[in-house]
């Protein structure tokens, strides 16, 4: 057996919180969140009586610009966030790999940073545990990565059409009740 291409895998740490040292940032890749369809349906819905009245007054004020919605598909395609492994070692020399979810400021970790991680499994035993927080220690920094939500995909325009519309349907309802 030749040992000079032999490497030591990585452990997938067990604990809530590790205190090591970067080793190495891999090359990031991109991931995409899952969008339920049935919270889609609701907000496209709900939009789509506000945009039926925004038509009507376009149309009687001749404005004639046409929006460049997104269709359907490309919104249940959901947004993608970048993920970073990053390969750490701790006091006793074992090597950990865990990733990185969303995008930090590119000063923030760099190799032999001493860092200490509160960590989330992700529910797939294949995949490391995600990082929630950092506490870079050689920086003094408190860092949270930042990834995309499927409010920030769907974007403020929508859902406020969106609430706009469910205001008019449960005005519309409230009316109906009353007569």
């Amino acid at each position: 057996m030749d040992t000079t291409s032999y490497s030591r895998r990585s452990l997938h740490p067990t604990g809530r919180i590790l205190t090591a040292q970067v080793v190495r940032l891999m090359d990031g890749y991109p991931r995409e969140i899952r969008v339920g369809q049935p919270v889609l349906v609701v907000v496209l819905a709900a939009a789509g009586v506000a945009g039926l009245l925004a038509r009507l007054v376009r149309a009687l004020l001749s404005a004639g610009s046409g929006t460049g919605r997104r269709s359907f598909k490309d919104l249940k395609k959901g947004p993608e966030y970048l993920v970073t492994p990053i390969r750490l070692r701790d006091a006793n020399g074992r090597a950990y790999e865990v990733e990185l979810h969303g995008h930090l400021p590119q000063s923030a970790l760099h190799p032999a940073d001493q860092v200490q991680l509160t960590l989330r499994d992700q529910g797939d035993s294949d995949l490391p545990p995600k990082i929630e927080r950092i506490v870079n220690l050689t920086t003094g920094q408190l860092l949270r990565p930042r990834t995309a939500t499927l409010w920030s995909h769907l974007g403020p325009p929508l859902l406020l059409q969106a609430v706009l519309g469910t205001l008019l349907l449960a005005a519309l309802a409230a009316c109906t009740a009353l007569t």
